[in-house]
């Protein structure tokens, strides 16, 4: 079974799918990361973004970028050091949807997301899972939330959970302009599968925007049985 969760930035995304895929004992698929990885390592080889474009299999090649299976997920390093946690940096956070918008990255990767579905059951999420990558995906989730309130949740993950007025206002302007960036690019936009259910988590606690989805999952695996 493959279930895919979209969504935009701050959606609660990766941490929803990969407590789903606990609870099911599905691998999670966490496809953001595989693009932050090349972020990083382009970052780190001071590659200019003016110049990602450029990037071809032969270059990506050249980043050394890897993942390999690692308890329910997945471990990331570049030049076989680990980078699994540098990933989630700000820098990392503020170029990512560049690099997700090259068509020649998208196409390298894609193979490799979807081989990587067709081993074993897994939860993926990203921006474009549902429409793109898995548009088969037995299970489609849409997951929103208020710009307030993933500009909240994204500060208390990066260590702010009280942070001030100043700081929220700025973080609900990134998240707005990232959510314009990532739905009018030209290459795979954020945007709904016709077919996903959408969920509002503004008002559901962690808990229980994720039973929410187990409960769908497992309603269809019992029908599918």
């Amino acid at each position: 079974m493959i279930i895919a969760i979209d969504g935009p930035a701050g959606s609660g995304k990766s941490s929803t799918a990969k407590a789903v895929a606990k609870k099911l004992g599905f691998r999670h698929l966490d496809s953001g990361a595989f693009y932050r990885a090349i972020t990083l390592a382009a970052l780190q080889r001071a590659i200019p973004a003016e110049g990602w474009r450029d990037l071809d299999a032969e270059s990506l090649a050249e980043l050394q970028v890897s993942a390999e299976p690692a308890n329910q997920g997945f471990l990331f390093r570049i030049a076989g050091e680990d980078v699994t946690n540098e990933i989630r940096s700000p820098e990392v956070n503020a170029h990512v949807s560049r690099m997700a918008a090259v068509p020649a990255v998208r196409e390298w990767l894609l193979g490799r997301l979807r081989a990587v579905g067709e081993k074993s059951s897994v939860v993926s999420d990203g921006r474009d899972i549902g429409t793109v990558v898995f548009p088969t995906a037995d299970l489609k989730i849409f997951l929103v939330a208020r710009p307030e309130v993933r500009a909240r949740r994204r500060l208390a993950q990066m260590g702010a959970a009280t942070p001030s007025d100043t700081e929220l206002a700025k973080e609900i302007d990134r998240l707005i302009q990232r959510d314009k960036l990532d739905s009018e690019r030209a290459t795979a936009p954020l945007k709904k599968a016709d077919d996903a259910i959408v969920l509002d988590t503004s008002e559901l606690s962690f808990t229980e925007q994720v039973q929410r989805i187990v409960e769908l999952a497992n309603r269809l695996r019992d029908a599918q049985a």
